[in-house]
C-alpha cells in the first residue's frame, strides 16, 4: 500500500498537464457534474431493504462523469472506459471515515463494466504505473500495446511466471470489448467490487430505465473527427430532457461462483438478479459552463464514504480506502482547494435548469 501511495503521489505532484492544476491519478478528465435526486423506494423485499435502503425517502445527489484514466486530452486518445461517481446527501448515519463521520453523505464509485483487472495490492502497484505510462505506450502504436500487455502481465518483468496476471489481462480485454462509444446516459455502471449490504454481501449497478434510454437523441459517438464527444452529448441531452436510472443491488448467492476477492469474475445474473432499490433522476439542466467542470474537480469521491452497513469488502477495496484518501488530500493541497464535504448539492452546483 505504501508503494502504491508513493507512485500515485509522485504522479500527482508532476501531473499538471497544461491546466495549471494537479489531476486525479484515475478519472482525471471530467465530462460533467450533474444535479439529481436519489429516491430510496418503499416496498423493497426485506433482503434488499437493508441499511439505508430500508429507509424510504428522497435525497439530493450529485454525479460526476469522467474518463477512467490518469490523463487529460482528446477522448479518442483516452478511450471509452468511463466512470460515474455519485454523492448522495442527507443520509441519517455516520460514515466509516473517522475524520468526517458526520458528513451525512454517501458515495458510489462505479465504472461502465462489471469486472476489474486487479486482484492484489501488488498488481494494483503495477496498475497505477500502467495508467500513468499509458500515453507513452499509445505513442508507439502496436508495438507499444504489446509492451503494455507484457508489462501488465509480468509486473514490469518483476513477477515469477506462476504469478503472471493472465486473469487480470483477460478482464482488461473483456472490459474494453464491452465498453461503447455512446452517450453516457445510455451506459450501465457497476461497483465492480463487493460491499456489505446489511446482513448480506452485494454488488451494485446503475442503469437507465427503458423510457429514459429511449429519450436519448445523440446515441452513438464518433471520436475520430473531434477531440470532445462525451461532454457535448451529455450537455445537449440534459438541456433538453430529464433522465432516470434504476439503482440496483445484486446479492451474493455463492462465494464459490460469486467471489469477493476475485474481481475478474463477473457475478452472473442467472444466479442472482439485480433488484432495483432506488431511483436516480436528473432534471433538465445546464451543465455546459466551465464552472461546472471546476466544481466537478473540486469534489472528492470514495466508496468508503458510507455507513458501516455498506462498507466495501475485499483486499482491493481495502487498498482503495487509503489510496483514495491520500490522493484526494494531496490533490486538494497542491491545487489550493479546501477539502471538506459539502453540506448540500446546492452548495456545489446551484440550480441552473
Amino acid at each position: 500500500m505504501r508503494r502504491i501511495i508513493e507512485v500515485i503521489e509522485d504522479f500527482e505532484r508532476g501531473s499538471v498537464e497544461g491546466e495549471g492544476r494537479a489531476v486525479r491519478f484515475a478519472h482525471a478528465k471530467a465530462y460533467g457534474l450533474v444535479r439529481g435526486t436519489f429516491e430510496i423506494l418503499d416496498g423493497v423485499p426485506p433482503e434488499y431493504a437493508q441499511g439505508v435502503y430500508g429507509r424510504p425517502g428522497t435525497h439530493d445527489a450529485l454525479v460526476r462523469y469522467s474518463n477512467g484514466l490518469s490523463h487529460l486530452g482528446a477522448d479518442r486518445m483516452l478511450g471509452n472506459i468511463v466512470g460515474m461517481a455519485t454523492k448522495v446527501f442527507g443520509m441519517e448515519s455516520t460514515t466509516t471515515l473517522p475524520d468526517e463521520a458526520m458528513s451525512r453523505t454517501m458515495d458510489f464509485n462505479m465504472i461502465n463494466g462489471p469486472v476489474f483487472f486487479c486482484n492484489t495490492a501488488a498488481h494494483y502497484t503495477f496498475l497505477a504505473k500502467l495508467f500513468i505510462d499509458l500515453p507513452k505506450y499509445r505513442q508507439s502504436g502496436r508495438r507499444g500495446n504489446h509492451q503494455m500487455f507484457h508489462d501488465w502481465v509480468t509486473g514490469y518483468g518483476t513477477l515469477p511466471a506462476s504469478e503472471w496476471a493472465w486473469d487480470e489481462l483477460g478482464a482488461m480485454l473483456r472490459l474494453g470489448e464491452r465498453a461503447r462509444w455512446q452517450n453516457l446516459l445510455l451506459s450501465s455502471f457497476f461497483s465492480m467490487g463487493a460491499v456489505r449490504h446489511g446482513d448480506y454481501v452485494a454488488k451494485l449497478r446503475i442503469r437507465p430505465t427503458d423510457d429514459s434510454a429511449a429519450r436519448v437523441r445523440t446515441r452513438g459517438l464518433d471520436p475520430t473527427g473531434r477531440d470532445e464527444v462525451f461532454r457535448p452529448a451529455l450537455v445537449g441531452e440534459l438541456a433538453g430532457a430529464e433522465h432516470e436510472f434504476d439503482f440496483q443491488v445484486q446479492l451474493c448467492a455463492s462465494l464459490e461462483t460469486m467471489p469477493v476477492d476475485d474481481l475478474t469474475v463477473e457475478w452472473e445474473e442467472h444466479e442472482s438478479p439485480f433488484v432495483t432499490v432506488a431511483r436516480l433522476r436528473f432534471p433538465r439542466q445546464d451543465i455546459g459552463g466551465e464552472e461546472n467542470l471546476a466544481a466537478a474537480d473540486a469534489l472528492s469521491f470514495t466508496p468508503w464514504r458510507c455507513p458501516p452497513e455498506h462498507v466495501p469488502l475485499g483486499s482491493i477495496q481495502t487498498v482503495r480506502k487509503e489510496v483514495y484518501r491520500h490522493s484526494s488530500s494531496l490533490r486538494h493541497r497542491l491545487n489550493g482547494q479546501h477539502r471538506a464535504e459539502p453540506a448540500s448539492a446546492a452548495d456545489v452546483l446551484p440550480d441552473r435548469s
